[in-house]
């Protein structure tokens, strides 16, 4: 594989959970890729669990060739001698590169790579010195061979299979010293993930105020002693019970292991410089997979929802259209959200999709925003189904995931096949001034950048409450989630694109 260096965005959606970490997978658009930098402080009740989980489920993907993981405790004891000379030579054939190329003592020179660590080196190099005003040739040098020597004991087979495209994530626990926390960053430069678990302590103001990465608050920081990660147990159990793996190549977890959910955090920061408030009733941080007030389904009830209603037509297929009265049915697939206050009293609507059989659900941030919980009304359910879980948002995107407790139906998201073209039709679902589950069709008129983000600009009607709603292709499949509409111009309305939603939802489908 051909090496070189891509240049990072870093944190572009804002996660708040463990779950969410190991579901993200950065985008690549052009010479550029969304990377993850987090530090995850204190612990929650379900902490031990998630972790767990995280390592099983990155493990399977990792044994299906589908990206690279590792958790370490301690980093590596101080080098010996001998090794210390064998990482000096590479600092010295660094510098008689003029610093463009970069070998480890374990790596091989494979064309760009020498290129791609001697470009990320220089990089982490230049916010080492905004931390040391006297950095000279010998401190200079001792961080070099470190970040080497921690490469090849730690991080080498993200070389030997690194791959931008594909998932690659590396997690630490307690990083509090400088080297190591620059180490991590350095991961970052090659395209890597990072998540910090700082369990009982976290980086110092110094490192703080240089705003490499974003800090999620979990809980209390306590002593938990964390199992040390292995691979090799997860390839022992998949040969014994054959449960890490599904057939269709997707991971899942065994019987009776963790099932996802989330904490909010209390006072969460996000994007835009709002907060989410700690929801009514909650004190410190709350429980994972609590619920709002007056849940009115249960679980013995939940599969006698699903079971009996036939599903709706699957997707055509290119060359295969649908016919409106098709394309209609797939509201029973769209969910109207109400949002309350700390009271109870509604101050808004919205509408959501379903991405995920385990009760996950798609919808705006905007719409998501200031409530202290949800109520979800699905089509022909009696039964209203109110949250308080928050799983994901971006503000810059707009989107967020929430989640009842209730088996889905999800919709299928467009992946692309071919590009979007205006004149093209389309259907939009959604539940204008609370009008529940409304269809209407229009084309695509144009295609628009707002806030760095793109966007569909489409015809169909869409008013207030249609926000997080569903734009079909003409195969039923999802392309886009409607987001804006400009009151003062007549059916001009905007929806973020398939391209976004199928980075943003990855692992929740």
């Amino acid at each position: 594989m051909e090496y070189s260096y891509i240049e990072k965005r870093y944190n572009v959606m804002g996660l708040a959970s463990i779950e969410a970490f190991a579901g993200i997978k950065g985008g690549i658009n052009g010479n550029c890729k969304d990377v993850y930098f987090v530090r995850m402080t204190g612990v929650n009740q379900s902490f031990l669990k998630d972790i767990a989980h995280m390592d099983e489920t990155q493990t399977g993907r990792m044994l299906l060739g589908q990206g690279i993981y590792n958790r370490v405790g301690a980093f590596p004891k101080s080098l010996s001698g001998d090794m210390t000379d064998r990482y000096m030579k590479c600092y010295r054939s660094w510098l008689d590169t003029g610093r463009e190329k970069l070998f480890s003592a374990k790596s091989e020179e494979k064309s760009g790579l020498g290129e791609l660590l001697g470009t990320s080196c220089k990089k982490v190099l230049e916010v080492y010195h905004t931390c040391n005003s006297n950095l000279n040739e010998s401190i200079e040098k001792n961080f070099i061979v470190k970040l080497l020597y921690w490469l090849d004991e730690l991080a080498l087979d993200y070389l030997k299979e690194w791959n931008p495209k594909q998932s690659m994530k590396f997690v630490a626990q307690d990083i509090t010293k400088e080297q190591e926390y620059f180490f991590c960053y350095f991961l970052t430069l090659l395209g890597i993930d990072v998540l910090l678990l700082q369990i009982e302590a976290d980086i110092g103001e110094k490192l703080e105020a240089l705003h490499l990465s974003e800090q999620i608050y979990l809980g209390e920081k306590k002593a938990v002693v964390l199992d040390a990660y292995d691979s090799k147990k997860y390839v022992s159990r998949k040969e014994n019970s054959g449960n890490i793996l599904q057939e269709s190549g997707q991971v899942q977890a065994e019987e009776g292991s963790h099932r996802p959910r989330v904490v909010i955090p209390p006072n969460r920061r996000r994007a835009s410089g709002s907060t989410i408030q700690e929801p009514a009733g909650a004190a410190g941080s709350i429980g994972m997979g609590q619920r709002g007030p007056d849940r009115t389904s249960t679980t013995a009830d939940r599969t006698s929802q699903t079971a009996g209603r036939a599903p709706y037509p699957p997707a055509g297929r290119p060359g295969q259209e649908l016919a409106f009265e098709e394309l209609a049915l797939r509201a029973s697939s769209v969910v109207m959200i109400a949002i309350h206050d700390r009271k109870g009293d509604i101050i808004g609507s919205g509408s959501g999709i379903m991405i995920g059989r385990d009760g996950y659900i798609l919808t705006n941030d905007h719409v998501a925003r200031g409530g202290k919980y949800y109520s979800v009304r699905i089509e022909n359910d009696d039964n209203m189904y109110n949250t308080e879980e928050i799983i994901k948002y971006n503000s810059l995107l707009d989107l967020a995931v929430i989640r009842i407790d209730r088996t889905l139906q999800p919709l299928p998201i467009y992946r692309g096949s071919k590009p979007l073209v205006r004149g093209q039709k389309v259907v939009a679902i959604g539940s204008p001034l609370g009008l529940f589950n409304s269809v209407s069709d229009g084309i695509i008129s144009g295609f628009r950048r707002m806030k760095d983000v793109d966007m569909i600009q489409f015809t169909a009607p869409i008013s207030h409450g249609s926000s997080g709603g569903a734009v079909l292709n003409m195969y039923g499949e999802v392309i886009g989630v409607s987001t804006a509409g400009i009151d003062e111009g007549q059916n001009i309305n905007l929806a973020v694109g398939y391209e976004f939603i199928n980075t943003f939802i990855r692992g929740f489908q």
